[in-house]
């Protein structure tokens, strides 16, 4: 395989032209006070800069008084007006997450002749195209998931009799198909992977028509294709949480500043998976795993409260892990007081410990998190909520879902987030996106090549 190297000729060309323009020079903070620009599209109390209207869900992290300041508040995320709460405690069986996709796309909650239907159309889609396993997978095993499924998106673009259709219902037609297939091709992507880099044992189950995604995704991991009721149903619930959170999230914004210049749902998507495969997005609970990974083997799950305040200061203070001072898992750019998806996964973790007998690590989990936001509390005087990520690679860890899937299993979940954006953004607005930057640099004058130094 061919590789992209760095030569001598690269460092001399880099190092000697790239930090001599003034151009690349730091753009001082004060500038982007004078023309009230907004880092990070964050407004100056850590709001997000509003960037449309959705009807599709709503991140409730914050309330704020008569005179525009923000008051913490206990969060909840609603889908279509629907507290996430509510859809997790009334779910039908393992197929909550089906429930979710039919209620983000079509906006209302279905009939059971609606869902049945629902679900056929989707198991009706599970397969793969003709030698698409072999061709687009098998034989072009990637080292990195997330990639892969970029490539494969792309890929059943070439799969679609009339793929540059925008029309909405044609979108939803795309969009059907694709929450369909993401797990197959996020399964099948990692057995290729294994079978070709660490030569593992390739086994390749199909998708079984009468199992839920949740259930195929297990099906499709296992050699033996078994599990149990209450760990589809923990995946299940997985799926639900991460199906969507709001349109200011950077995957399902990327997702609709893409499909607002007319191109295909596939280059769409495509463009939200490069997005949410980054660590400060979709990648988060990797690093909540690694770095609860290293506490562990430091004090071992233990319930000595002081050995875990003792990692957690040092932590904090940039000793540990990535010397980042930071404790991943915790705090959140909407969240104040606590995430209600981090709350309903504690609850469904706990009991999955159980069935494994694994409670005495749930009990740790439990008390470090207790004791990170104690010390939080303490040492800035602000309450820092846990958020999703922190019990989320503790449940995957326990399905026996590699850490190579973590990301690509909230792609299969998002992705009904993001084509019902899509196709909110087609209806109702239908404008390119188009903002604006502000160019804070000099005029030049043109030098002939022969007189410049």
């Amino acid at each position: 395989m061919a590789t992209i190297r760095t030569t001598y000729h690269d460092d001399y060309i880099l190092a000697r032209f790239f930090g001599k323009s003034s151009n690349y020079t730091d753009i001082p903070n004060e500038l982007y006070k004078k023309y009230n620009v907004k880092k990070g599209l964050r407004n100056d109390d850590g709001t997000g800069v509003r960037i449309g209207l959705t009807r599709v869900s709503d991140v409730v992290g914050y309330d704020v008084d008569k005179d525009g300041k923000v008051v913490p508040c206990d969060g909840d995320l609603l889908y279509r007006g629907y507290s996430i709460r509510e859809l997790i405690k009334n779910r039908q069986g393992n197929y909550g997450f089906e429930e979710t996709c039919f209620l983000l796309l079509f906006g209302f909650l279905p009939t059971k002749e609606q869902f049945s239907d629902f679900k056929k159309t989707l198991s009706d889609r599970y397969d793969m195209p003709d030698k698409f396993l072999v061709n687009e997978i098998l034989r072009s095993p990637s080292n990195d998931l997330m990639n892969k499924m970029q490539m494969l998106t792309l890929s059943l673009y070439n799969y679609d009799d009339d793929p540059d259709n925008v029309d909405v219902y044609e979108t939803m037609r795309k969009g059907l198909n694709l929450i369909s297939k993401f797990s197959a091709l996020a399964c099948y992507a990692y057995q290729a992977k294994m079978h070709d880099l660490q030569r593992k044992s390739l086994v390749i189950n199909y998708p079984e028509k009468d199992y839920s995604i949740a259930e195929n995704i297990l099906r499709l991991l296992r050699a033996d294709g078994k599990f149990t009721q209450r760990e589809a149903n923990v995946l299940d619930a997985m799926l639900v949480i991460h199906a969507d959170h709001g349109g200011g999230n950077n995957s399902a914004f990327t997702d609709v500043v893409i499909g607002s210049t007319g191109t295909d749902l596939y280059s769409a998507i495509c463009g939200s998976l490069g997005a949410l495969k980054g660590p400060k997005h979709g990648g988060a609970n990797i690093s909540v795993a690694k770095m609860m990974q290293e506490v562990m083997d430091k004090i071992g799950c233990t319930t000595d409260k002081k050995k875990v305040v003792e990692v957690v200061n040092s932590l904090m203070d940039g000793e540990m892990f990535d010397h980042s001072g930071l404790v991943y898992g915790f705090g959140h750019a909407v969240y104040t007081l606590s995430d209600p998806r981090a709350e309903i996964l504690r609850d469904l973790v706990q009991k999955l410990a159980k069935e494994k007998k694994l409670e005495d690590k749930f009990n740790f989990y439990k008390l470090f998190e207790d004791t990170v936001r104690e010390i939080t509390y303490e040492r800035k005087k602000k309450i820092l909520p846990t958020n999703v990520d922190y019990y989320s690679g503790f449940a995957y860890e326990m399905l026996g879902i590699p850490i190579e899937l973590y990301t690509p299993l909230f792609a299969i979940a998002r992705v009904a987030g993001w084509v019902a954006h899509n196709v909110e953004n087609k209806l109702y607005d239908g404008r390119i996106m188009r903002p604006a930057t502000k160019y804070v640099g000099e005029r030049q004058d043109f030098v002939p090549i022969g007189s410049r130094r």
